[in-house]
């Protein structure tokens, strides 16, 4: 009954007001083995993108040096492939589809 009474005056003090604070509490969320090794694995490609992207920016003019180095060196190989078929037809040799010429052995 006492405590009736204190609950009935507790709530008819005006300007008596309670206020509570809440504060959320979040757990961490549950990953399975597979999913912590996707994780790992795309941390190691953005690594890996930024590297590539970094050693790129840093080559910068040296991709067209070495681009105009290929191109030289593709028509030098053209050339010598061209003259090594006029010397192979003159001679008489019948090249090989796989590249190593066959020779013909005369007597």
């Amino acid at each position: 009954m006492v405590c009736l009474v204190v609950a009935a005056l507790a709530t008819s003090i005006p300007g008596k007001e309670r206020n509570y604070e809440v504060e959320m509490i979040t757990s961490p969320e549950y990953k399975t083995d597979a999913a912590r090794a996707i994780d790992a694995y795309e941390r190691l490609m953005d690594r890996y993108m930024d590297l590539s992207e970094k050693l790129l920016s840093q080559m910068g003019g040296d991709c067209q040096a070495v681009a105009a180095k290929l191109d030289s060196l593709d028509s030098r190989i053209a050339e010598l492939s061209a003259r090594l078929a006029g010397i192979e037809k003159t001679i008489g040799i019948k090249p090989d589809v796989n590249g190593t010429p066959q020779t013909k052995i005369t007597k």
